[in-house]
């Protein structure tokens, strides 16, 4: 797992005990690298070296499948309870449920963990303090759309020293680092809510690989890339969107999920996109008061239902999360069963959700928990549930392990400007086509 994790092991395994998990099993939480490429790297390096430890792995919702497709990992249909299979089955997020089944058999091979799907966070203080009414205006759940978003982070920021001041850094922090994150959501949800896509219908996202549309080179995906250069070097800047503000700079192409929050937790911006593992961290920040604090849904580019193509526009939030799969090297594999038994517990999932801001894979437990059983979390249920209703989900085929390095490379040149949109979709639209072919052959 990773530090955040190991930061509340201590809740985690008194619940999984209370859960009814045999106290002679130790359940040690170990960490992991943050980003998500590198872990895949570790567990891949594992895995082939056939090493028996870790017994259970936390696998990206976005790679799982294709551990699954190597015969890498435990088929869980065949070692999970009936009564366990039946309520993820029943009860467990589809989409999230989908990315940790073979495609092929519909066998499970992981048990969610924890869906993820991202919201921005901002400082309620200083937005109300430039004569914005984010509680009357109802920002917890309409969201608003990218050129009014813009308008406000470029004024809040600029009544706070802007960018040539010293008093806030940034206007704004995403994650723009060449890493898979890249693909996989950030630029993804926002080419989806300009009403663009990868694959054309979301229909195609699964497949079939080979024969279906390539459509980076759209408007809404050319798009997207303008806008982020102008927040980043501002609307002047070559390749950049005239009709957007400067509300950052050139950092975000180094940021990754952690280096984005520091910033913010730290006093030091004033909108920040991340997942909600991140609220709990900025309800504890030293920089400003939990009142000061508050989340929304991402904006959107155009209307739901107004984009290109199926699936497409409205305030999107690329579909995270995590599983956990055990390991077929493992020496106690009775026990690690065990383990993923008493995950698929509602009470289990409640306090991860209260002590990590880690969201249930049950929705209804969501929607139905006590806000004070949750804590300061409480506060912030309306916005997920929007944010929950928008998710994208990425391409998780055979494929995209590959595609998704091309989609990053690509795009990191455009938003560095060493490309223009033009050439740098161009160029991806060839690499993934060429992958396309390879595979399907």
């Amino acid at each position: 797992m990773d530090g955040e994790w190991e930061g509340i092991s201590d809740s985690v395994t008194e619940s999984l005990y209370e859960a009814g998990l045999d106290e002679s099993i130790e359940v040690e939480i170990l960490p992991g690298d943050f980003e998500s490429g590198a872990r895949r790297s570790e567990f891949t390096s594992a895995l082939d070296a056939g090493r028996a430890s870790p017994d259970i792995f936390m696998m990206d919702s976005g790679w799982t499948i294709p551990f699954i497709a190597r015969d890498q990992l435990v088929n869980l249909s065949e070692e999970l309870s009936s009564d366990t299979l039946d309520y993820v089955d029943g009860n467990y997020l589809e989409s999230a449920v989908s990315t940790a089944s073979d495609p092929e058999t519909g066998d499970l091979y992981g048990l969610p963990l924890f869906p993820d799907y991202p919201v921005m966070h901002y400082r309620k203080d200083l937005v109300e303090e430039a004569g914005y009414d984010p509680e009357g205006d109802n920002w917890a759940t309409e969201p608003l759309s990218w050129e009014e978003f813009a308008e406000v982070a470029a004024d809040v920021w600029e009544q706070n020293g802007g960018p040539d001041g010293d008093e806030i850094d940034y206007g704004y922090t995403t994650q723009a680092d060449n890493y898979v994150g890249l693909a996989c959501c950030t630029f993804s949800e926002t080419i989806t809510s300009f009403g663009g896509a990868y694959f054309g219908d979301h229909e195609n996202l699964f497949g079939p690989i080979g024969d279906r549309p390539i459509t980076v080179t759209d408007e809404p995906v050319l798009n997207t890339i303008r806008m982020m250069r102008s927040f980043m070097e501002g609307p002047d800047a070559e390749y950049a969107h005239p009709d957007f503000p400067q509300i950052s700079n050139s950092d975000l192409r180094a940021f990754t999920e952690e280096p984005s929050r520091e910033p913010f937790t730290s006093g030091n911006a004033i909108f920040h996109r991340n997942w909600p593992y991140a609220i709990p961290l900025n309800l504890d920040s030293e920089e400003f008061d939990a009142e000061d604090y508050d989340v929304m849904p991402l904006p959107y580019g155009v209307e739901s239902g107004e984009g290109m193509y199926e699936g497409t526009g409205g305030p999107a939030a690329a579909l995270g999360g995590w599983h956990l799969t055990i390991n077929p090297n493992t020496q106690r594999l009775d026990e690690a069963v065990q383990v993923l038994e008493a995950f698929a517990n509602e009470d289990v999932m409640v306090n991860n959700f209260s002590e990590g801001g880690y969201l249930p894979p049950d929705p209804s437990v969501t929607e139905n928990v006590d806000p004070e059983e949750v804590g300061a979390l409480g506060d912030f249920l309306d916005t997920l549930a929007v944010s929950g209703q928008n998710t994208v989900p990425r391409p998780v085929t055979v494929a995209w392990p590959d595609q998704e390095s091309q989609v990053a490379s690509q795009v990191s040149d455009a938003y560095a400007g060493e490309k223009s949109p033009e050439q740098a979709m161009s160029d991806l639209e060839s690499s993934l086509e060429s992958l396309e072919e390879d595979l399907a052959e």
